[in-house]
C-alpha cells in the first residue's frame, strides 16, 4: 500500500504567491522582497505593474507623436482635466469593492453642483453652498444604499433608476433657478470655488507644501512600520520603508518641478493647482478610511464573502449603506471641482458619460469589478489613463468620438491583461 502525503504545510511557492500574503510583510531583506515580488509576477500576481507600464508606453507614444505633450503647460493642464475623473472614480470604488456600482453618481455630481452655484448665485457664503451641495449628495446615496441593501436589490438597476431620476432633477433644477439659470447654464459666481482648477499656489508655496506632504507621508510610512516591528508584529524591512518615503520625495518634487514651470503665453503662470491638494486630501482621508479602520475591513470583507461576513457579526445593511452615502459625498466633492473647471454647470452635462469614465478608471486601476479587491489609488492611476487618452488624442486634434473609442479599447485591453495575469500558468 503506497502512502499518500497530506502535510498541509504549505511550500514556499504557495505561501509568496497567496493573495493574501504581502511580500512586505514575508520579506526580511530587499533581496527577498524582490525575489518574492519577481515570483508573484511570474505567478500571475502583478499587482499595479500593468497600469504602469501601459501608462508609460502611452505617455511614450504620445510624445513621439507631439513634443508637445510632455511639456510644462500641458502636464499641468492634464492633471487639472483628470481631477474629476480621479475623485469621481474614488466614489465608485467605495461600491466597487462591495461588488456594487452605481451608475448614477454623475448626476449626483451635478446635481450637487447645481446647489452649490444656486447658492453662490443667490449671495451665500461659499462655505454654506459647499456644505449644502454634499449634505444633499450624501444623502442621496445613503438613500440608494439603504433601498439596495434593505431591499436586496441589484445595485445596477437602483443606480440605473437614479441615473435617469436624477437627469430629470437636474434639468428641474436648473429651470427652476429662473433668471440664474439663463439658457440652461448656472455661471460660477465665486473666486474660490474658481480657483480649485484656475487658480494656484505661488512657486514658493508649492515646493513648502510638497515637500511638507512628502514628509508626513513618510512619518505615516515610518511610524506606522516601526509600530509593528516594536510590538514584535510583521513589517516589511527598514530598507523596503525607506524606499518607499523615497519614491514619495521624489514624486513629490518633480510634481513641483513641473507645476513650478512658466506656462504662461502672454503673463507669467507658474505654481501648483489648488485642485491637485484637493485630489491629494481626498486620497488620504480615504485611503486611511479604507486601510486604517474597522469600517474599511469589513467592507473588504464584504466584497469578499458578503455571507461569511454577515455570519461573522457584520451589519451588511449598515456598511452598504455607509459605503454609498461616501459615494454621493464624494460625487458632491466631484461635482464642485467640475463645476470650477467649466467654470458653470448647465443641463447638457453628461453624467452618465461621466461615470462611466469613473468606472473605468477605477478598473484599469486594478479594481475589481466584482468586489473585494482595490483601493483609493487605482483611481489615480486609472484615472490618469484615462486623462492622458483625452488630453493625447486632442493634441493630435482627433475628434471625441476617437477618444472614446480608444478609451474603450484600453479598458477592454486592462480587463483582460488583469484577467490573464491573475489566472496566472495552468
Amino acid at each position: 500500500m503506497t502512502s499518500v502525503n497530506q502535510d498541509p504545510t504549505p511550500t514556499e511557492d504557495e505561501i509568496t504567491t497567496s493573495p493574501d500574503a504581502s511580500a512586505e510583510l514575508l520579506a526580511n531583506s530587499m533581496g527577498e522582497y524582490l525575489r518574492i515580488v519577481l515570483r508573484r509576477i511570474r505567478s500571475g500576481e502583478s499587482g499595479a505593474l500593468p497600469v504602469i507600464v501601459g501608462l508609460i508606453v502611452i505617455v511614450i507614444f504620445f510624445q513621439a507623436k507631439n513634443s508637445l505633450f510632455l511639456s510644462a503647460g500641458n502636464l499641468v493642464n492634464l492633471m487639472a482635466q483628470s481631477a474629476f475623473i480621479i475623485t469621481l472614480g474614488m466614489a465608485e470604488i467605495f461600491v466597487l469593492l462591495l461588488g456594487d456600482i452605481d451608475l448614477a453618481a454623475g448626476y449626483t455630481a451635478a446635481c450637487g453642483a447645481v446647489i452649490a452655484l444656486w447658492m453662490l448665485a443667490l449671495g451665500d457664503p461659499w462655505w454654506a453652498a459647499v456644505l449644502a451641495a454634499l449634505a444633499a449628495t450624501a444623502a442621496y446615496g445613503a438613500l440608494q444604499g439603504f433601498i439596495i441593501a434593505r431591499l436586496g436589490l441589484p445595485s445596477f438597476v437602483v443606480t440605473l433608476a437614479g441615473q435617469l431620476g436624477l437627469s430629470g432633477l437636474l434639468l428641474y433644477l436648473i429651470n427652476a433657478t429662473g433668471s440664474i439659470g439663463v439658457g440652461g447654464v448656472i455661471n460660477l459666481h465665486n473666486a474660490v470655488i474658481n480657483d480649485i482648477e484656475s487658480g494656484q499656489l505661488s512657486p514658493t508655496a508649492t515646493w513648502i507644501v510638497m515637500l511638507v506632504i512628502a514628509a508626513l507621508a513618510g512619518l505615516v510610512l515610518f511610524y506606522g512600520d516601526q509600530r509593528r516591528r516594536s510590538a514584535g508584529l510583521v513589517a516589511p524591512p527598514v530598507s523596503v520603508t525607506l524606499l518607499k518615503i523615497a519614491a514619495v520625495f521624489a514624486a513629490a518634487i518633480v510634481i513641483a518641478a513641473v507645476a513650478n514651470q512658466n506656462r504662461g503665453r502672454l503673463i507669467t503662470l507658474e505654481g501648483m493647482p489648488w485642485g491637485i491638494l484637493v485630489v491629494l486630501g481626498v486620497l488620504f482621508l480615504w485611503t486611511v478610511l479604507l486601510g486604517r479602520t474597522r469600517f474599511g475591513r469589513y467592507i473588504y470583507a464584504i466584497g469578499g464573502n458578503a455571507e461569511a461576513a454577515r455570519r461573522a457579526g457584520i451589519s451588511l445593511l449598515r456598511i452598504r449603506t455607509l459605503a454609498f452615502t461616501l459615494c454621493g459625498l464624494t460625487a458632491g466633492i466631484t461635482g464642485i471641482i467640475y463645476a470650477s473647471y467649466l467654470g458653470s454647470i448647465s443641463t447638457n452635462v453628461n453624467g452618465g458619460q461621466n461615470v462611466l469614465n469613473a468606472v473605468a478608471a477605477a478598473v484599469i486601476g486594478g479594481t475589481s469589478l466584482f468586489g473585494g479587491r482595490g483601493k483609493m489609488l487605482d483611481a489615480v492611476l486609472g484615472g490618469l489613463v484615462v486623462g492622458v487618452i483625452y488630453n493625447g488624442l486632442e493634441l493630435l486634434g482627433l475628434s471625441a468620438a476617437a477618444q472614446l473609442m480608444w478609451t474603450a479599447l484600453v479598458l477592454l485591453a486592462a480587463v483582460i491583461v488583469d484577467r490573464i495575469t491573475r489566472r496566472g500558468p495552468a
